[in-house]
């Protein structure tokens, strides 16, 4: 049975219809994306689906005992709470599986025949959930989530951010093991590092999905399937994200044909009806033509359809072939140029060439904000050298819009007089600027406090598009911001002549704008050539060396595992328990640490005979051990290429991925197995 099914949903807003004829199905395993124009009612039907708003038309059907959980912008209301007690909060099916259990267990001890069979079946759902290390699990989805430090746990939601309390919420959602899970902006507030794990969390669930989403890449990676909602109707597309753009694509080309040819049509009767009205012979015709007319149904785009954001940058001057030159940085927070403070990067260099598209990537707090605000001279570099070429004209564009209130532009109180003050327009000349931004008519009358986040940023384009600069450096340029508007400034950035610094979460962006990427690690700056593609597979490159290097400095561990290689005495060999599965993670420490107690283990008896190994016997091991090595390297081999999320783009390729890792994981434990049964 499908784990979800809707059926000619319908649902309205203070009278007026805003969703009608809403169906689709979900089993388990399959990933929807709703996608949508803002006003489209994407967050109202997640809601309807989580029971907190009603519907007022048409059926939603659940699978029996179905758990649905909800994870919105919606702060959590009980701030007293530390974060690992709120994000246990969201397993309390968990918890009571834990009571029934041991209730059973104890009823199976009296003898009760009943109590086996509902056993088996709570045990069940408890392993579905991680069996009775479900904690671990729930934790290990907090940490995932950027909540790295583990004295994190046990403080109270009051003292962490709106975006980390928004992270919190995310990892409760994920840790109570739900059947039907419905996300409205998973993508915000984390950093690429999380996006990657929560893309490979939410592939690898076994559970329903419904998410909304403006990150593209993120889109492609999970979904199965989207549902458009367009014009209060809804149209379901099984296949992926982009597949779904190609064929709303043709579907706007094909409609676009249908309006000319009906409109050409609608001419050529109106014609022929305004030539023979008046002639006596041709009258009947004419009103039968008049009749044909007023049954034509009008083929109309959406009227929102014609207000998209669409804009260029003007040609740049030309600048210096240097732009900008930063050597032996140092950049500190919370301290004075004297020092003190945290140090974010120390002897950090960094160069921007003219005509160089450059992306700067870090995890959250690495200092990516910092170090642009010092390179636009918005704060001051605690040491080192800071040059910049000539001619250059910079434009900024910061996190969260704050030049709009900088400068001339703090006294301006409405859109039209911030946009007329930074740019240095005429008023009317600003009007037709504010119109590129979806700021026409009375909307250039608003005043400032009253912008939406999405309409600052806007409001923040047009002033940067007006300030013809031949250097831009943008924090964050896509917040706030639809997939379409998102997609205006991606083809803007790609025709701009001039020098770009870009730090973005969006990895659509970065990799269709992006020459050059440059990471921040460990508080150093790697320069890597290309895009957002070509900087993650060397990244996986240079993760997968180091992890062999350390696999090839292993150190013999544990005493304990000479021990289990050897032999036991007659008696205990009929109670010898099944060995447990060796985990490849471990498996090159227990064969060095084997290795060296089976190859040193021989001593001579009293009879001056050698009680060790035999040449051919030692000569079999290390035979052995090598297959342990390459089993051990294909699998790390297969993991890195497994961290892409095309390998789980579908049910199948996650299945094949599935199938793949666990035979590579087999190859290690079998290969190991043989070793263990041929040492002494």
């Amino acid at each position: 049975m499908a784990v979800l099914q809707a059926s000619d949903l319908s649902k309205d807003m203070v009278g007026n219809p805003l969703l009608r004829g809403v169906s689709f199905k979900l089993e388990r395993r399959e990933r929807l994306t709703i996608a949508g124009r803002n006003g489209a009612g994407k967050t109202t039907l997640l809601r309807m689906l989580a029971g907190e708003t009603g519907i007022d038309g048409g059926e939603l059907t659940f699978q029996k005992g179905c758990k649905v959980s909800l994870h919105d912008q919606r702060p959590p209301r009980d701030r007293e709470l530390t974060l690992r007690d709120y994000v246990l909060s969201g397993c309390a099916e968990l918890v009571a599986l834990e009571a029934e259990l041991t209730n059973l267990a104890q009823g199976m001890a009296d003898g009760d025949e009943a109590a086996f069979d509902r056993y088996s079946r709570a045990e069940a759902r408890l392993e579905h959930a991680g069996g009775w290390m479900w904690r671990d699990r729930a934790t290990s989805m907090v940490r995932g989530l950027g909540f790295e430090d583990d004295a994190d746990l046990d403080r109270q939601l009051k003292t962490f951010s709106g975006g980390e309390l928004t992270r919190a919420s995310l990892a409760r959602a994920l840790a109570g093991d739900p059947d039907l899970l419905l996300l409205d902006e998973p993508t915000n507030h984390l950093d690429i590092e999380s996006l990657e794990w929560l893309e490979k969390t939410l592939v690898s669930l076994d559970a329903a999905i419904v998410l909304v989403a403006h990150d593209r890449w993120f889109l492609e990676a999970v979904g199965t399937a989207v549902l458009e909602l367009e014009a209060g109707r809804s149209r379901f597309f099984p296949g992926t994200w982009t597949q779904w753009r190609v064929e709303q694509a043709a579907r706007e080309i094909a409609l676009g044909r249908q309006i000319d040819k009906q409109r050409a049509e609608i001419a050529r009767l109106e014609q022929f009806v305004e030539r023979f009205r008046a002639k006596a012979t041709k009258a009947k015709q004419a009103q039968s033509r008049v009749k044909r007319l007023d049954k034509i149904e009008r083929i109309e785009r959406d009227p929102r359809d014609r207000s998209a954001l669409s804009f260029d940058f003007k040609a740049p001057e030309r600048s210096g072939r240097v732009v900008f030159e930063m050597t032996g940085g140092r950049i500190e927070v919370g301290s004075d140029r004297a020092g003190g403070g945290r140090v974010l990067l120390d002897d950090a260099e960094i160069h921007l060439e003219r005509g160089e598209h450059v992306s700067l990537v870090g995890p959250n707090g690495a200092g990516k904000t910092t170090l642009i605000d010092t390179l636009a001279g918005v704060r001051p570099l605690t040491k080192g050298k800071l040059s910049t070429g000539h001619n250059v004209k910079l434009g900024h564009l910061s996190q969260h819009a704050d030049e709009l209130g900088k400068g001339p532009g703090a006294r301006a109180n409405k859109v039209i007089e911030a946009a007329a003050v930074h740019t240095g327009l005429t008023p009317n000349k600003a009007r037709a600027l504010l119109g590129r931004f979806l700021f026409s008519g009375e909307d250039a009358e608003k005043p400032l406090e009253g912008l939406s986040g999405g309409e600052r940023r806007r409001l923040s384009l047009a002033v940067l598009v007006a300030s013809g600069a031949n250097v831009l450096i943008l924090d964050e340029p896509t917040n706030h911001l639809d997939i379409e508007s998102r997609e205006a400034l991606e083809d803007a950035l790609l025709a701009f002549e001039g020098s770009l610094l870009l730090v973005s979460h969006d990895r659509a962006l970065l990799e269709a704008v992006g020459t050059r990427t440059v990471a921040i690690d460990d508080g150093k700056l790697r320069s890597y050539e290309g895009g957002w593609q070509e900087y993650v597979r060397v990244r996986e490159e240079r993760r997968l060396a180091e992890r062999v290097e350390k696999g090839k400095g292993a150190k013999p561990v544990a005493p304990v595992v000479a021990a289990a290689v050897a032999k036991p005495p007659k008696a205990a060999k009929k109670k010898k328990p099944p060995k447990a599965a060796v985990s490849p993670e471990c498996a090159s420490e227990k064969l060095a640490a084997a290795t060296a107690a089976a190859l040193t283990n021989g001593k001579s008896n009293g009879n001056g005979a050698s009680g060790g190994l035999s040449k051919n016997a030692r000569r079999h091991i290390r035979e052995l051990e090598r297959e342990i090595e390459k089993a051990e390297a294909a699998l790390v081999t297969l993991e890195v290429e497994l961290a892409l999320p095309e390998a789980w783009a579908t049910p199948e390729q996650s299945a094949t991925s599935s199938e793949r890792h666990a035979a590579a994981r087999r190859a290690v434990e079998e290969a190991f197995a043989r070793w263990e049964a041929a040492s002494p």
